[in-house]
């Protein structure tokens, strides 16, 4: 019998092409209709390891994604809301949960059952769904239906394409001969999924090259072809996450290797059992149907699904020495950021001044951060650096992190019994974590300037530079004082804060009125001038913002709400009739 290749290979292309966009398709709807609590699901529920890996489970095995769910959890980790060894354990349940497409994929394989007679109707009703939905829920819920619809249809496209490959003895005697050879089956599951960039999408290839017969009809023999197959794809999807990681920080790349880890380290302890025999029939005993061309694809499916948990089995205890190792192989490079989890205790809130301190110090930490970003969006605004923009991005986004939890951490606090003094200081620093974030979003308002006057390829004049260097290093002058007082609880680097506040109001003025001499002169031209006057202002208001701290600092961070402003009558007097909201 000749084979149709043209057939396979177009068949096997669009139906595979269907069967991705199927899955990005659902994934896409499924975080849009649960993204953010998803989130807050994984934040709250992955203290534990066991509860981090069953979250993980439950997550991929909803959005049929494991890549989805690792990239949120490297967003989670980078943003310090997880540890690296909480984001490993998520990472062991998300190989897991990847398990399900198997299963879903096995449903095909039923005579009386035919998916595409329902997919067709599914398609129909999300469309609808998508266009007359008056929620942005209803429209994902379409979204979601029609990419479930899609991944079937795709599905059945590939069964057709290995649709009579076992009339064919050369085709079936050439890749059952796989089956004396598992290493090369396991490198060409490895290449296959290398190149399509998605396991649950190799292994469904795999069933239904089984299903059509490609193996031949000795099951037993055809499992032992599947089983190497399957596990090459396993070590092939790890390639995913690794490209994606090589322009991210730290913990991205050590989530990675640990993914990386789990799959290889996985497939090695397991082909000794493969080659004895012992994992075959394991999988043969735990399917309790008889094994044949109506079950099949259940059975790699459970091959799957018992290598998975085997070697969760075997790594979630060892999870901490996985993030020992994933830390000496991914080391930081020199200036790389590396962010800790802010570190707010919460069986200290019983504590109250304990409690505060811890705050107190996380601040001084957050107000770091920002001066960080602040330092990496201006000097990238000045050499053009693309990367030092990036860093400041990233820097803000660790800000954002430090808000969140710090302001929760404090309103828990507000919740206990307090004293005088806690309660007097509590609100206060409320306002200053609220400031330093303001702080980091005026450095990444910095970050696009720089990224505007990089792209519109922007010089200013000799004059501009020196004014704006003027600026930014009184601001720098101005962040060095803070910190001072922040750390120390030093008055007169908090008066100096003020005196630098002052400056940078006269600065603004200043610079403002030479900008107008140059254009009226000549000497800048208008994209010049308008980038200039945003990297003033912004400066300007950073600065508002830090005076609002050094106050606090000045004024013992009192509080007693008594003109409405919240500011005792010697924080009033100390300037804080200029107090910035």
């Amino acid at each position: 019998m000749n084979v149709d290749w043209q057939q396979i290979v177009f068949f096997t292309m669009g139906g595979l092409g269907l069967f991705l966009i199927g899955m990005g398709m659902m994934s896409a709807g499924l975080k849009e209709v649960a993204g953010r609590k998803l989130k807050t699901v994984l934040e709250s529920m992955t203290r534990r390891p066991l509860m981090g890996f069953t979250m993980g489970v439950c997550v991929t095995g909803l959005i049929q994604s494991s890549s989805a769910t690792t990239v949120m959890v490297i967003g989670l980790v980078n943003a310090g809301l997880l540890t690296l060894r909480q984001a490993i354990c998520v990472v062991f349940g998300a190989n897991v949960g990847t398990t399900v497409t198997a299963w879903i994929v096995s449903l095909t394989q039923y005579e009386g059952f035919k998916i595409t007679e329902y997919a067709l109707p599914a398609v129909a009703i999300g469309f609808l769904m998508q266009i007359l939905g008056k929620s942005r829920k209803m429209r994902s819920s379409g979204n979601v239906l029609v990419g479930f619809a899609i991944l079937f249809i795709g599905l059945s496209f590939m069964k057709d394409a290995f649709a009579g490959l076992e009339e064919n003895p050369r085709i079936v005697q050439w890749l059952a001969a796989m089956g004396g050879r598992p290493l090369i089956a396991l490198a060409a599951g490895l290449l296959i999924t290398m190149i399509i960039q998605s396991s649950s999408a190799a292994i469904a290839i795999f069933q239904m090259m089984a299903l059509g017969g490609a193996f031949g009809e000795d099951w037993p023999i055809v499992l032992n072809v599947a089983i190497p197959f399957m596990l090459g794809s396993d070590i092939g999807t790890t390639i995913t996450a690794q490209i994606a990681s090589l322009q991210t920080n730290v913990a991205a790349k050590r989530t990675a290797w640990a993914h990386t880890l789990f799959n290889v380290i996985g497939v090695a302890l397991v082909l000794p059992f493969f080659y004895t025999g012992l994992f075959t029939k394991a999988v043969m005993a735990i399917s309790w149907w008889e094994l044949g061309p109506t079950t099949i694809l259940s059975t790699i499916a459970v091959a799957n699904t018992m290598f998975k948990f085997g070697c969760s089995a075997v790594f979630l205890p060892l999870s901490g020495q996985v993030e020992t190792l994933v830390k000496r192989i991914v080391r930081p490079r020199d200036g790389e950021i590396m962010m800790q989890p802010v570190v707010l205790e919460a069986r200290l809130l019983d504590t109250p001044a304990i409690a505060l301190e811890q705050s107190r110090r996380e601040i001084l930490r957050m107000a770091k951060r920002a001066r960080a970003a602040l330092n990496s969006a201006v000097d990238g605004y000045m050499t053009g650096d693309l990367k030092l923009i990036d860093k400041a991005r990233r820097l803000e986004d660790m800000v954002d992190a430090f808000q969140i939890e710090i302001t929760s951490y404090l309103v828990a606090l507000s919740q206990r019994q307090l004293n005088d003094e806690v309660s007097i200081e509590l609100p206060v620093l409320l306002h200053m974590v609220n400031d330093l974030e303001r702080v980091g979003d005026h450095a990444v308002n910095i970050a696009e300037i720089a990224e505007r006057k990089i792209e519109q390829k922007v010089i200013f004049s000799d004059e501009g530079i020196s004014d704006a260097n003027n600026m930014v290093e009184e601001t720098r002058r101005m962040f060095d004082s803070i910190l001072a007082a922040l750390e120390k609880n030093d008055l007169q680097a908090a008066h100096a804060a003020l005196a630098s506040e002052n400056k940078l109001n006269r600065m603004q003025v200043e610079f403002r009125r030479n900008h107008v001499c140059r254009m009226t002169d000549g000497g800048c031209d208008a994209q010049a001038g308008l980038l200039f006057i945003d990297l003033v202002d912004n400066l300007e208001k950073t600065g508002d913002h830090l005076t609002n701290v050094a106050q606090s600092v000045i004024g013992g961070l009192q509080w007693d709400g008594t003109d409405g402003s919240g500011l005792s009558g010697e924080y009033k007097a100390l300037g804080g009739d200029n107090f910035n909201d």
